[in-house]
């Protein structure tokens, strides 16, 4: 089950809902402006502006040029600057000195404390976006567009489908699907898509923010805590970097996309029993509005374009908006669209484990087959995820039903009296017949191991729930994963090369030819004579039984190998 799987099952559109409206009560998020746009000053244009002053002044700046050797305008621009320079530096003392070109001990705070709000997202991003942006837009629109999540859940359903259309084939079901699926994604309207856009836009730029290098910047700065200083020209590109951010985060992210972005990076905690999801995300929320409270002051309190226009000299410089966002719904378009894939094939899969569990049936004579009760399942998905799960639960029902109800009297016999005219067919049989005889307390031991009594299923446990760096925890699951499954191939691996040498035993001890690999047995005929003449009829049985064992076990194997 992948990520956006999980998350949707363990917690529904509704229960989602009520803990936005429960949160609302308890921890809002304020809805002002980060950066308002309008506040940024209009590009000055010199020319126009210099041809509007009185004329005193244009000809005392056409005089002075004639000793400076500068065009008035230039003349003029500089005297703006200047004029510029003193207003900022009389407006925000500690943060600019424009004699010196310093950025001043109080812009060395203020970018600190900016830097600190910015940090708080950076491992909400991290364990959300970053790690699954895919399945996170998934599941952000999941909740702000949940019409369009609503009807591609079920009418992308080919299981539901196929109820309604049995007569249908598996090609045409296919078809059906993709264009019911681009018919609903071409359906969503422009609010809805405007909503996305808003909130990518929002994540896209926090996300900048939070990987901003402002250790780089902030180390331009020397001198003491209370004296720090630097100059404008050192860092002058990287503001402008940062000044783009700002400039682009205007709003703050909505109470969905938060809700989202939280319960998101919670999903690894999501099935501990002691783990309190509304505390938790109200916790991260408060963090949130105390983080976006900071990054609103930094805007109040430093006039950031203002100081970059005059220490550039350019009083044209306005930030420019940072591009992107625009592709979420490409990239949710590809999310449905391989998850359409994905939830055909399990239909195949699916279909064909219903087809296959008829055979098992008949093969079994009707029969309960064993399960592994322990590996995950429909049934059980808090179990190890075992590779080869359903070919083990065959070998066991094989083991079960088969081998021990009705070949090995036959097999045993061939064991205790058979008389093999070469010593290797003597020792195959004995090897493949003893492996067989282990193979049901095989599964039974690792159907224990797995479980939450058994060392893998302990350590499974622990892990997943373990406080450490998500990595790690991941790391340390996989690992324990793959222990389980190594002992599950071992099982596979020799009971399937222990069935197939019976195979051939048998067949050549039936119609084995003299000095073939596989012959008969030199006592053949008293054998035969044994039980008034029932032995070879039951050895055709044996011989049958796993001829047909074989056949399955392919066809399970191709079941499994189905993504």
């Amino acid at each position: 089950m992948d990520t956006f799987d999980r998350l949707v099952t363990e917690l529904s559109i509704g229960e989602r809902r009520e803990l936005l409206r429960r949160l609302d009560t308890q921890a809002a998020v304020s809805s002002a402006p980060l950066f308002r746009a309008d506040e940024v000053p209009e590009r000055i244009q010199i020319e126009r502006r210099f041809q509007a002053e009185s004329l005193i002044l244009k000809v005392y700046l056409g005089i002075l040029s004639f000793f400076k050797g500068k065009p008035p305008a230039k003349l003029y621009e500089d005297r703006l600057l200047k004029r510029m320079g003193a207003a900022l530096e009389n407006r925000f003392p500690t943060l600019f000195d424009h004699r010196k070109g310093l950025l001043g001990n109080g812009f060395f705070r203020e970018l600190t404390s900016l830097k600190e709000s910015s940090r708080f997202f950076y491992t909400t991003l991290d364990e959300s976006v970053v790690r699954d942006k895919v399945a996170f837009f998934a599941f952000l629109a999941s909740m702000e567009i949940n019409s369009v999540h609503s009807r591609l859940l079920v009418e992308t359903d080919p299981a539901q489908f196929s109820s309604s259309n049995a007569q249908v084939s598996e090609s045409d079901i296919r078809i059906a699907l993709n264009h019911s699926l681009e018919e609903i994604l071409q359906g969503i309207d422009e609010d809805q898509r405007r909503i996305m856009y808003r909130n990518v836009r929002s994540l896209l730029c926090l996300k900048e923010l939070a990987a901003y290098l402002f250790d780089r910047t902030l180390s331009s700065f020397s001198g003491s805590e209370d004296g720090k200083g630097c100059p404008a020209y050192l860092v002058q590109e990287q503001l402008k970097v940062l000044n783009d951010i700002l400039f682009s985060l205007d709003f703050p992210p909505s109470m969905p996309l938060l809700e989202s972005l939280f319960v998101f990076s919670f999903q690894d905690r999501l099935g501990e029993p002691e783990f309190d999801l509304i505390a938790a995300t109200k916790e991260q929320l408060e963090g949130a509005e105390a983080a976006l409270a900071k990054i609103r002051q930094f805007n109040q309190k430093v006039p950031l374009t203002a100081l970059l226009r005059y220490t550039s000299r350019d009083l044209t410089y306005v930030p420019s908006a940072i591009t992107g966002g625009e592709d979420w719904f490409a990239t949710y378009r590809d999310f449905w669209r391989k998850r359409l894939e994905e939830r055909f094939d399990e239909f195949i899969k699916n279909r064909r484990r219903e087809q296959l569990g008829e055979a098992l049936s008949v093969f079994f004579n009707r029969k309960q087959g064993q399960l592994l009760v322990h590996a995950r399942s429909a049934v059980n998905p808090n179990g190890i995820p075992l590779k080869g799960a359903f070919t083990l639960s065959f070998l066991a029902g094989f083991y079960q039903h088969v081998f021990a109800d009705e070949i090995n009297r036959v097999l045993k016999l061939l064991l205790l009296e058979g008389e093999f005219y070469k010593k290797d067919n003597r020792v195959e049989f004995t090897d493949a017949y003893n492996e067989l005889l282990k193979l049901g307390d095989a599964v039974r031991a690792l159907d224990f191991r797995i479980s939450e009594a058994g060392d893998l299923g302990k350590r499974y446990d622990f892990a997943r729930k373990e406080m450490t760096a998500l990595v790690v925890r991941r790391k340390k699951v996989m690992t324990i994963v793959q222990d389980a499954d190594m002992e599950a191939a071992g099982i596979i691996d020799r009971a399937s090369r222990a069935i197939h040498s019976l195979a051939l035993l048998l067949g050549g001890i039936l119609h084995g030819e003299a000095g073939g690999k596989y012959d008969s047995l030199s006592n053949m005929g008293i054998m035969a004579n044994k039980a008034n003449g029932s032995f070879m009829v039951t050895l055709r049985n044996a011989l049958q039984k796993i001829d047909k064992a074989i056949q399955l076990l392919g066809e399970i194997e191709s079941v499994e190998s189905v993504r």
